[in-house]
């Protein structure tokens, strides 16, 4: 029997080193919890939000040649839209795309061409941010400048329609919102949650940033964090959004699914993590579009309406055949066929703002078709 456990005991070390490595202890736990005990207590149809949310960097790889700047952001601007005008959803609008893009990047005649983009009805403009050793008032006056220069220049970014102040959804860059690398690298300012409330953030997008170590710990949710200013990574927990509630702490946080994806496995034998991500390594297949789907993200107390959002990288040239390319193409082609039946599923294209306005709606307590809500707070000029 020594050689059973002494096995046993291999094993079990060699599963922890693995899942050590890929900084899954962290996140793990909660993702088990939720497979044990979430329920899906609704009656009629599915309504799937889905949302591609893209870290829009035409100088990746520190590039210094504006003509390969060019040719990204071109390229782009022909062949989403031949390959986005091909499908739509139940409300007879295309695919959206979330064009989140750097204010370290600031080219005009790019976000021109975006812009236009944009106004055929392809997606949105929202804000992206690299930095590293920052401060509170720096970031401010960051986020504040391009706030005014997105909305000024281009008439990119919504208002909220109580208020008219100009708001704006964000990714931050490297994962690592509200200081949360462990090194501190690539942020710097422990009350960042605070200092995006306060220049008129109305949600984060940044996550799932899995096997990164900056990956929270609460998964697979729509939720509020409140900010610790004297610690980081404050979203690390939070309350989830639910129908009745009120808001709570300094920011929404909406997630992309997470979790484990038995279909495709390393060596035949361990689940490979599931985190959103689009790229050439990572194609968007079948299975991992009913993988979202299961994972099943809602407001509290609205199961029917479900919420996925997904990433990549848009610019980045050795993943560009895949998101512009036959994999997201086919991608959209069956969430038309399985998803948008009319009877069990109803889908629906949103932006990030859409997606947060339809997330206020179920909070508030509405229902029925969540296309009704897509401008419920916050609209574009």
């Amino acid at each position: 029997m020594y050689w059973f456990f002494s096995i046993i005991v291999v094993l079990i070390t060699a599963l922890i080193v693995i899942l050590k490595k890929k900084n899954m202890l962290n996140w793990l736990p909660h993702y088990l919890w939720q497979q044990l005990s979430t329920a899906k207590n609704k009656t009629g149809p599915t309504h799937i939000l889905f949302c591609f949310v893209d870290h829009y960097e035409p100088q990746w790889g520190k590039v210094n040649d504006i003509e390969i700047e060019r040719a990204r952001v071109d390229r782009w601007c022909q062949d989403y839209p031949a390959m986005a005008k091909k499908h739509v959803d139940s409300d007879g609008k295309h695919p959206q795309h979330g064009f989140f893009y750097p204010e370290e990047e600031y080219r005009e005649e790019h976000l021109q061409k975006l812009a236009n983009l944009c106004n055929q009805g392809y997606g949105e403009i929202e804000v992206h941010l690299h930095h590293d050793n920052d401060t509170s008032d720096n970031l401010r006056n960051t986020l504040n400048g391009f706030k005014h220069l997105l909305n000024e220049r281009f008439q990119a970014l919504p208002t909220d329609a109580r208020t008219g102040e100009i708001k704006y959804g964000f990714i931050h860059g490297n994962w690592c919102l509200d200081n949360s690398r462990p090194d501190g690298r690539w942020c710097g300012v422990n009350d960042e949650l605070i200092v995006l409330k306060e220049t008129g953030c109305y949600a984060d997008f940044t996550f799932p940033s899995a096997p990164s170590d900056t990956q929270p710990s609460k998964v697979n949710a729509i939720y509020y964090a409140k900010d610790d200013p004297l610690k980081p990574k404050s979203h690390n927990k939070g309350k989830n959004v639910k129908v009745g509630g009120k808001p709570w702490g300094d920011l929404m946080i909406i997630q992309g699914p997470i979790g484990l994806n038995w279909k495709d496995r390393k060596w035949g034998i361990m689940p490979r993590i599931e985190a959103s991500d689009i790229r050439r390594e990572t194609p968007p297949t079948k299975d991992r579009v009913d993988l979202w789907v299961d994972a099943n993200i809602h407001v509290e107390g609205r199961p029917e309406w479900v919420f996925i959002k997904i990433h990549t990288h848009g610019t980045q040239d050795r993943d560009m055949d895949t998101i512009l390319g036959k994999p997201v193409d086919d991608m959209f082609s069956y969430l038309g066929e399985r998803y948008n039946d009319g009877a069990e599923y109803i889908l629906h294209y949103v932006t990030a703002r859409e997606m947060y306005n339809i997330a206020k709606a179920a909070e508030a307590g509405e229902s029925g078709n969540p296309n009704d809500y897509r401008d419920y707070l916050l609209t574009l000029s």
